[in-house]
């Protein structure tokens, strides 16, 4: 069984910062890319950013240059730095890793983690 659990939501205000993590845990064999999508109410899940095995890095235009993304293979843990928030980052956000077990490859999801940015 994998489980993929997430930390470091909250509140803060416009301009403030967080840092969410994100740690896989079972029978993994592999993990290729990783990555975080966010939920705001009433809208569909989006990409936020994802990195490769390698460490290659995307972003989603709304957050280049605000928000950045990071691994460490060894622990099997993503992370997303988000600097200089806004108002519109407010949203459940979604850990997301393409895990290869000795069975299965798939994608599997973390719970969700609420970011709210507001004065």
């Amino acid at each position: 069984q994998v489980q993929l659990v997430e930390s470091g939501g909250g509140l803060v205000q416009p301009g403030g910062s967080l840092r969410l993590s994100c740690a896989a845990s079972g029978r993994i064999f592999s993990i290729f890319d990783m990555g975080w999508y966010r939920q705001a109410p009433g809208k569909q899940r989006e990409l936020v950013a994802t990195i490769s095995s390698g460490g290659s890095a995307n972003y989603a235009d709304s957050v280049k240059g605000r928000f950045t993304i990071s691994r460490d293979n060894a622990k099997n843990t993503v992370h997303l730095q988000m600097n200089s928030l806004k108002p519109e980052d407010t949203a459940v956000y979604y850990c997301n890793a393409d895990i290869r077990t000795v069975f299965t490859r798939r994608d599997y999801w973390g719970q969700g983690t609420q970011v709210t940015v507001s004065s």
